[in-house]
């Protein structure tokens, strides 16, 4: 099972190397990372994916909260939320098949960010299931390029 944790830090330089050294150091892995700025600058939101059983799930939370600069950390799998993804693809495309690749984009609400002689930049937004879905369709094209941001997520309100 995949636990999608947040945890609310100190921005603060090695805040990010000490939670990562800490997780691994465990033998547990990260699947997905993502880290940014709050609201509040002096505050960051560490989105996380990691793969395990809940006694994985409880021994990555405990050793969080045991962190100076951790100021708070939720497991949001049991609960309501969003969750987002963005992807950019870069595909070889032919003239002939241009057409094709842009309508097939359109079909999943995508965006063509750049066009060049021979390729599409393509930029994807969503849970994680749709990019999948989408990248299953690029098979038959070159992919020449890809990135993904990994999975930023917040609770529902109440």
């Amino acid at each position: 099972m995949k636990h999608v944790i947040t945890a609310l830090v100190e921005n603060q330089p090695g805040v990010l190397a000490r939670i990562i050294g800490l997780i691994s150091g465990r033998g547990y892995n990260i699947e997905s990372l993502n880290v940014a700025p709050t609201q509040d600058p002096d505050e960051s939101r560490l989105t996380m994916t990691v793969p395990g059983d809940d006694k994985v799930l409880e021994q990555v939370i405990k050793q969080l909260d045991k962190l100076i600069d951790v100021i708070k950390v939720t497991d949001l799998t049991t609960k309501r939320y969003f969750n987002r993804e963005l992807l950019l693809v870069e595909v070889g495309v032919t003239a002939n098949k241009r057409a094709e690749l842009v309508e097939l984009a359109g079909l999943f609400g995508a965006s063509v960010v750049s066009v060049q002689p021979n390729s599409l930049t393509i930029e994807v937004t969503g849970e994680a299931s749709k990019l999948q879905d989408f990248l299953n369709l690029l098979k038959p094209f070159k992919i020449l390029d890809l990135s993904r941001t990994g999975v930023i997520a917040v609770a529902k309100g109440e």
